[in-house]
């Protein structure tokens, strides 16, 4: 084997076998948080889960509603047990999903608080309002 050759070939055998010999550094550990509390450790006061009223006092209702959006350009609130906003600017007027109810003799709905009103039976409006007025 030509001398150029082997010295390359040794060269690249012993900078080769320079990397497989040593050792990885160790690598320190992470710190351990000084207020961690222990298995002692107890909290000085009962702690009240969010959302839940404290005894003796009780929850307001929610004055809108986590899946429907409230009615545009008027004061309102949400009603529960009915499932609808109830409008607080015109008596007997309810909002739901772009669609506006109300019952005199009859339901209707209509896609403005001011009419056009349609007329339409109980299986036309929300489950809570259809059972207000069979």
């Amino acid at each position: 084997m030509p001398a150029p050759v082997r010295l390359a070939a040794l060269t690249l055998l012993l900078g080769l076998s320079a990397c497989s010999v040593q050792r990885p550094t160790p690598q320190p550990a992470p710190p351990i948080p000084a207020n961690v509390p222990g298995p002692a450790t107890q909290p000085s006061a009962p702690v009240q889960p969010s959302g839940t009223p404290a005894p003796g006092q009780t929850k307001a209702a929610p004055r809108t509603s986590a899946s429907f959006a409230p009615p545009p350009g008027g004061p309102s609130h949400w009603d529960p047990g009915l499932a609808v906003y109830v409008l607080e600017t015109a008596d007997g007027v309810y909002y739901r999903q772009r669609t506006y109810y109300r019952f005199s003799g009859g339901w209707a709905w209509a896609t403005s608080p001011d009419g056009p009103w349609q007329p339409t039976d109980s299986s036309g409006v929300p489950p809570g309002l259809g059972r207000m007025h069979p």
